[in-house]
Protein backbone atom coordinates (compact mmCIF):
# COMPACT_ATOMS: atom_id res chain seq x y z
CA UNK A 1 0.00 0.00 0.00
CA UNK A 2 1.44 3.38 -0.93
CA UNK A 3 2.41 5.69 1.62
CA UNK A 4 -0.12 8.61 2.73
CA UNK A 5 3.05 11.05 3.36
CA UNK A 6 6.72 10.17 1.36
CA UNK A 7 9.37 8.94 3.90
CA UNK A 8 11.70 12.03 5.00
CA UNK A 9 14.96 11.90 4.00
CA UNK A 10 16.66 14.93 4.87
CA UNK A 11 19.55 14.30 2.36
CA UNK A 12 16.86 13.93 -0.59
CA UNK A 13 15.20 16.28 0.59
CA UNK A 14 17.49 19.18 1.63
CA UNK A 15 21.07 18.06 0.12
CA UNK A 16 20.44 16.88 -3.36
CA UNK A 17 18.26 19.58 -4.72
CA UNK A 18 21.50 21.75 -4.33
CA UNK A 19 23.84 18.96 -5.18
CA UNK A 20 22.87 16.88 -8.12
CA UNK A 21 19.37 18.73 -8.94
CA UNK A 22 21.25 22.40 -8.83
CA UNK A 23 20.44 22.86 -12.51
CA UNK A 24 17.20 22.24 -12.40
CA UNK A 25 16.43 23.51 -8.43
CA UNK A 26 18.47 26.59 -9.30
CA UNK A 27 15.76 28.11 -12.15
CA UNK A 28 12.39 26.77 -10.06
CA UNK A 29 13.45 28.38 -6.93
CA UNK A 30 14.58 31.63 -8.78
CA UNK A 31 11.25 31.94 -10.44
CA UNK A 32 9.31 31.19 -7.74
CA UNK A 33 11.37 33.98 -5.84
CA UNK A 34 11.01 36.75 -8.76
CA UNK A 35 7.47 35.34 -9.02
CA UNK A 36 6.64 36.00 -5.61
CA UNK A 37 8.48 39.15 -4.78
CA UNK A 38 6.61 41.34 -7.77
CA UNK A 39 3.49 40.02 -6.77
CA UNK A 40 4.09 40.62 -2.80
CA UNK A 41 5.31 44.35 -3.57
CA UNK A 42 2.23 45.01 -6.01
CA UNK A 43 0.25 43.27 -3.48
CA UNK A 44 1.01 45.87 -1.03
CA UNK A 45 -0.45 48.65 -2.23
CA UNK A 46 -3.90 45.87 -3.03
CA UNK A 47 -3.87 45.05 0.23
CA UNK A 48 -3.77 49.22 1.44
CA UNK A 49 -6.59 49.79 -1.03
CA UNK A 50 -8.32 47.07 0.25
CA UNK A 51 -8.29 45.57 -3.05
CA UNK A 52 -6.87 42.64 -2.91
CA UNK A 53 -9.48 40.39 -4.99
CA UNK A 54 -8.63 42.40 -8.01
CA UNK A 55 -5.80 40.27 -8.41
CA UNK A 56 -8.45 37.43 -8.43
CA UNK A 57 -10.25 38.68 -11.22
CA UNK A 58 -7.21 39.73 -13.33
CA UNK A 59 -5.95 36.09 -12.96
CA UNK A 60 -8.95 34.37 -14.12
CA UNK A 61 -9.65 36.82 -17.07
CA UNK A 62 -6.32 35.48 -18.78
CA UNK A 63 -8.06 32.29 -19.64
CA UNK A 64 -10.94 33.95 -22.28
CA UNK A 65 -7.91 36.62 -23.37
CA UNK A 66 -5.67 33.72 -24.07
CA UNK A 67 -8.45 31.47 -26.59
CA UNK A 68 -10.02 35.09 -28.32
CA UNK A 69 -5.55 35.78 -28.99
CA UNK A 70 -5.28 32.22 -30.72
CA UNK A 71 -9.03 32.66 -32.58
CA UNK A 72 -7.54 36.23 -33.73
CA UNK A 73 -3.62 35.34 -34.61
CA UNK A 74 -4.34 31.85 -34.70
CA UNK A 75 -0.85 31.21 -33.05
CA UNK A 76 0.04 29.41 -29.79
CA UNK A 77 3.03 31.64 -29.48
CA UNK A 78 4.31 33.19 -25.82
CA UNK A 79 3.86 36.35 -27.22
CA UNK A 80 0.47 36.11 -29.03
CA UNK A 81 -0.90 34.16 -25.56
CA UNK A 82 1.11 36.96 -23.56
CA UNK A 83 -0.51 40.10 -25.48
CA UNK A 84 -4.08 38.20 -25.57
CA UNK A 85 -3.67 37.27 -21.68
CA UNK A 86 -2.31 41.31 -20.35
CA UNK A 87 -5.53 42.73 -22.87
CA UNK A 88 -7.70 40.81 -21.17
CA UNK A 89 -6.02 41.91 -17.48
CA UNK A 90 -6.57 45.75 -18.47
CA UNK A 91 -10.20 45.33 -19.71
CA UNK A 92 -10.91 43.32 -16.48
CA UNK A 93 -10.43 46.53 -14.74
CA UNK A 94 -11.95 48.65 -16.62
CA UNK A 95 -15.08 46.84 -16.54
CA UNK A 96 -14.68 46.39 -12.74
CA UNK A 97 -14.23 50.04 -12.49
CA UNK A 98 -17.29 51.20 -14.90
CA UNK A 99 -19.67 48.80 -12.68
CA UNK A 100 -18.22 50.38 -9.46
CA UNK A 101 -18.87 53.79 -10.87
CA UNK A 102 -21.42 53.84 -12.98
CA UNK A 103 -23.78 51.89 -11.39
CA UNK A 104 -24.99 51.14 -7.52
CA UNK A 105 -23.38 48.52 -6.96
CA UNK A 106 -20.15 48.20 -4.44
CA UNK A 107 -16.71 47.09 -5.43
CA UNK A 108 -16.75 44.19 -4.34
CA UNK A 109 -19.56 42.86 -5.93
CA UNK A 110 -18.04 44.82 -9.09
CA UNK A 111 -15.35 42.53 -8.62
CA UNK A 112 -17.44 38.96 -8.35
CA UNK A 113 -19.16 39.98 -11.28
CA UNK A 114 -16.38 40.80 -13.77
CA UNK A 115 -13.74 37.76 -12.74
CA UNK A 116 -16.75 35.16 -12.37
CA UNK A 117 -18.29 36.55 -15.80
CA UNK A 118 -15.08 36.27 -17.45
CA UNK A 119 -14.02 33.52 -15.90
CA UNK A 120 -16.81 31.65 -17.22
CA UNK A 121 -16.62 33.09 -20.87
CA UNK A 122 -13.01 31.73 -21.29
CA UNK A 123 -14.64 27.93 -20.27
CA UNK A 124 -17.14 28.15 -23.29
CA UNK A 125 -14.58 29.15 -25.58
CA UNK A 126 -12.13 26.45 -24.58
CA UNK A 127 -14.54 23.95 -24.78
CA UNK A 128 -15.97 24.87 -27.80
CA UNK A 129 -12.40 25.28 -29.51
CA UNK A 130 -10.60 23.04 -27.00
CA UNK A 131 -9.48 20.93 -30.57
CA UNK A 132 -8.22 23.88 -32.40
CA UNK A 133 -6.75 25.90 -29.39
CA UNK A 134 -4.72 23.17 -27.83
CA UNK A 135 -4.63 24.71 -24.33
CA UNK A 136 -3.77 22.47 -21.44
CA UNK A 137 -6.41 24.04 -18.92
CA UNK A 138 -4.81 22.51 -15.74
CA UNK A 139 -1.47 24.93 -16.73
CA UNK A 140 -3.37 27.77 -17.17
CA UNK A 141 -5.02 27.41 -13.54
CA UNK A 142 -2.11 25.61 -11.50
CA UNK A 143 1.29 26.13 -13.58
CA UNK A 144 3.99 24.27 -13.92
CA UNK A 145 6.95 25.77 -12.52
CA UNK A 146 8.99 22.58 -12.63
CA UNK A 147 9.20 22.73 -16.38
CA UNK A 148 11.10 25.90 -16.16
CA UNK A 149 14.44 24.03 -16.49
CA UNK A 150 13.38 22.02 -19.43
CA UNK A 151 13.50 25.48 -21.82
CA UNK A 152 15.87 26.32 -23.99
CA UNK A 153 18.56 28.68 -22.53
CA UNK A 154 18.86 32.02 -24.09
CA UNK A 155 22.29 33.19 -24.98
CA UNK A 156 23.83 36.82 -26.02
CA UNK A 157 27.09 37.05 -27.44
CA UNK A 158 27.50 33.21 -26.12
CA UNK A 159 26.84 33.76 -22.97
CA UNK A 160 23.88 32.07 -21.51
CA UNK A 161 21.42 34.42 -19.49
CA UNK A 162 18.75 32.01 -18.80
CA UNK A 163 15.15 30.35 -19.83
CA UNK A 164 13.19 33.01 -21.42
CA UNK A 165 10.55 33.11 -18.98
CA UNK A 166 13.04 33.21 -16.10
CA UNK A 167 13.97 36.29 -17.74
CA UNK A 168 10.92 38.03 -18.70
CA UNK A 169 9.74 37.52 -14.70
CA UNK A 170 13.24 38.98 -13.77
CA UNK A 171 12.33 41.96 -16.22
CA UNK A 172 8.75 42.60 -14.78
CA UNK A 173 10.30 42.01 -10.98
CA UNK A 174 13.17 44.81 -11.93
CA UNK A 175 10.54 47.40 -13.33
CA UNK A 176 8.11 46.74 -10.39
CA UNK A 177 11.18 47.77 -8.30
CA UNK A 178 12.03 50.88 -10.39
CA UNK A 179 8.29 51.55 -10.62
CA UNK A 180 7.76 51.66 -6.34
CA UNK A 181 11.05 53.40 -5.78
CA UNK A 182 10.43 56.39 -8.86
CA UNK A 183 6.37 56.65 -7.87
CA UNK A 184 6.64 55.83 -4.08
CA UNK A 185 5.34 58.92 -3.03
CA UNK A 186 2.28 59.05 -5.78
CA UNK A 187 1.58 55.12 -4.83
CA UNK A 188 1.69 55.93 -0.51
CA UNK A 189 -0.55 58.84 -0.55
CA UNK A 190 -3.33 57.90 -3.13
CA UNK A 191 -3.28 54.61 -1.73
CA UNK A 192 -4.18 55.94 1.75
CA UNK A 193 -6.60 59.42 1.13
CA UNK A 194 -7.21 59.80 -2.25
CA UNK A 195 -8.64 62.79 -1.85
CA UNK A 196 -5.47 63.70 -0.03
CA UNK A 197 -3.64 62.93 -3.85
CA UNK A 198 -6.06 65.35 -5.24
CA UNK A 199 -4.69 68.12 -3.57
CA UNK A 200 -1.33 67.66 -3.67
CA UNK A 201 -1.77 67.40 -7.07
CA UNK A 202 -1.61 63.84 -7.98
CA UNK A 203 -4.18 62.19 -10.29
CA UNK A 204 -5.20 59.83 -8.38
CA UNK A 205 -7.26 58.31 -10.58
CA UNK A 206 -4.40 57.80 -13.41
CA UNK A 207 -2.17 56.28 -10.58
CA UNK A 208 -5.16 53.45 -9.76
CA UNK A 209 -5.36 52.59 -13.31
CA UNK A 210 -1.37 52.47 -14.11
CA UNK A 211 -1.42 50.17 -10.91
CA UNK A 212 -3.94 47.98 -11.97
CA UNK A 213 -2.33 47.51 -15.35
CA UNK A 214 1.03 46.83 -13.75
CA UNK A 215 -1.09 44.58 -11.81
CA UNK A 216 -2.06 42.95 -14.96
CA UNK A 217 1.52 42.96 -16.54
CA UNK A 218 2.51 40.81 -13.08
CA UNK A 219 -0.19 38.48 -13.03
CA UNK A 220 0.31 37.82 -16.87
CA UNK A 221 3.81 37.09 -16.55
CA UNK A 222 3.42 34.90 -12.94
CA UNK A 223 0.86 32.78 -14.41
CA UNK A 224 2.39 30.95 -16.49
CA UNK A 225 4.54 29.56 -13.77
CA UNK A 226 2.00 29.36 -11.04
CA UNK A 227 -1.04 29.46 -12.54
CA UNK A 228 -4.22 31.70 -12.09
CA UNK A 229 -5.67 30.19 -8.70
CA UNK A 230 -1.90 30.67 -7.18
CA UNK A 231 -1.14 33.90 -8.25
CA UNK A 232 -3.67 35.07 -5.74
CA UNK A 233 -2.04 33.37 -3.20
CA UNK A 234 1.57 35.53 -3.56
CA UNK A 235 -0.29 38.49 -4.51
CA UNK A 236 -1.71 38.63 -0.78
CA UNK A 237 0.43 36.16 1.39
CA UNK A 238 3.88 38.17 1.07
CA UNK A 239 2.46 41.82 2.34
CA UNK A 240 -0.33 40.08 5.00
CA UNK A 241 2.47 38.53 6.58
CA UNK A 242 4.42 41.53 5.90
CA UNK A 243 2.08 43.93 7.86
CA UNK A 244 1.96 41.78 11.04
CA UNK A 245 5.34 42.38 11.63
CA UNK A 246 5.45 45.67 10.45
CA UNK A 247 3.84 49.09 10.27
CA UNK A 248 6.08 51.28 7.97
CA UNK A 249 5.78 50.53 4.14
CA UNK A 250 9.49 50.31 3.23
CA UNK A 251 10.35 47.77 6.33
CA UNK A 252 6.66 46.23 4.56
CA UNK A 253 8.21 45.89 1.16
CA UNK A 254 11.58 44.38 2.49
CA UNK A 255 9.97 42.43 4.40
CA UNK A 256 7.57 40.72 1.37
CA UNK A 257 10.89 40.35 -0.21
CA UNK A 258 12.30 38.25 2.47
CA UNK A 259 8.72 35.95 2.84
CA UNK A 260 9.39 35.69 -1.00
CA UNK A 261 12.42 34.35 -0.80
CA UNK A 262 11.80 31.88 2.14
CA UNK A 263 8.71 30.59 0.87
CA UNK A 264 10.63 29.54 -2.22
CA UNK A 265 13.27 27.88 -0.93
CA UNK A 266 10.94 26.06 1.51
CA UNK A 267 8.16 25.67 -1.22
CA UNK A 268 11.05 23.52 -3.26
CA UNK A 269 12.30 21.87 -0.19
CA UNK A 270 8.29 20.71 0.44
CA UNK A 271 7.86 19.66 -2.90
CA UNK A 272 11.19 17.70 -2.86
CA UNK A 273 9.58 15.80 -0.08
CA UNK A 274 6.48 15.39 -0.58
CA UNK A 275 6.76 15.31 -4.53
CA UNK A 276 4.10 17.48 -5.64
CA UNK A 277 3.32 20.63 -7.26
CA UNK A 278 6.44 23.03 -6.49
CA UNK A 279 4.33 26.05 -6.92
CA UNK A 280 1.38 24.62 -4.67
CA UNK A 281 4.13 23.27 -2.47
CA UNK A 282 5.79 27.18 -2.29
CA UNK A 283 2.44 28.45 -1.31
CA UNK A 284 2.01 26.22 1.33
CA UNK A 285 5.55 27.28 2.34
CA UNK A 286 4.15 31.15 2.01
CA UNK A 287 0.99 30.19 4.50
CA UNK A 288 3.11 28.64 7.04
CA UNK A 289 5.20 31.81 7.49
CA UNK A 290 2.01 33.48 7.81
CA UNK A 291 1.08 31.72 10.22
CA UNK A 292 3.85 32.17 12.04
CA UNK A 293 3.67 35.69 11.85
CA UNK A 294 0.22 35.69 13.00
CA UNK A 295 0.96 33.70 16.27
CA UNK A 296 4.42 35.33 17.04
CA UNK A 297 4.20 38.73 15.44
CA UNK A 298 6.19 40.75 17.85
CA UNK A 299 3.54 43.48 18.18
CA UNK A 300 0.37 42.01 16.48
CA UNK A 301 0.71 38.17 17.02
CA UNK A 302 -1.69 36.19 19.03
CA UNK A 303 0.83 35.17 21.66
CA UNK A 304 1.80 38.51 22.07
CA UNK A 305 -1.69 39.83 22.70
CA UNK A 306 -2.22 36.59 24.85
CA UNK A 307 0.53 37.88 27.07
CA UNK A 308 -0.49 41.52 27.17
CA UNK A 309 -3.90 40.35 28.38
CA UNK A 310 -2.64 37.73 30.93
CA UNK A 311 -0.15 40.96 31.98
CA UNK A 312 -3.60 43.17 32.33
CA UNK A 313 -5.48 40.63 34.29
CA UNK A 314 -4.23 41.99 37.71
CA UNK A 315 -4.83 45.40 36.80
CA UNK A 316 -8.69 45.23 35.96
CA UNK A 317 -9.48 48.40 37.03
CA UNK A 318 -7.55 49.83 35.17
CA UNK A 319 -8.39 50.79 31.60
CA UNK A 320 -7.16 49.38 28.79
CA UNK A 321 -5.24 53.04 27.18
CA UNK A 322 -3.19 53.20 30.78
CA UNK A 323 -1.09 50.30 29.57
CA UNK A 324 0.05 51.72 26.39
CA UNK A 325 0.67 55.27 27.47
Amino acid sequence: MTQLIPSFGAHRVFVEPWTEQFASTGWIVLMGFLVAAACGLVGNYLILRRMALVGDAISHSVLPGMAIAFLLTGSRGSVAMFLGALAAGVVTTVIIETIHKRTRVKQDSAIGIAFTSLFALGVVLINIFAAKVDLDQECVLYGEIAFIPLEPIVSVAGFPLGPPTVLRMAVVAAVTVSLVLVFYKELLVSSFDSGLAVSLGINATLVHYALMSWLSVVVVSAFESVGAILVIAMLILPGATASLLACRLPLVHGLAVIHAALSSVLGMHLATWLNCSVAGAMVVAATGLFTLAWVFGPERGLSRRWLRTTANEPESGAPPAAASR
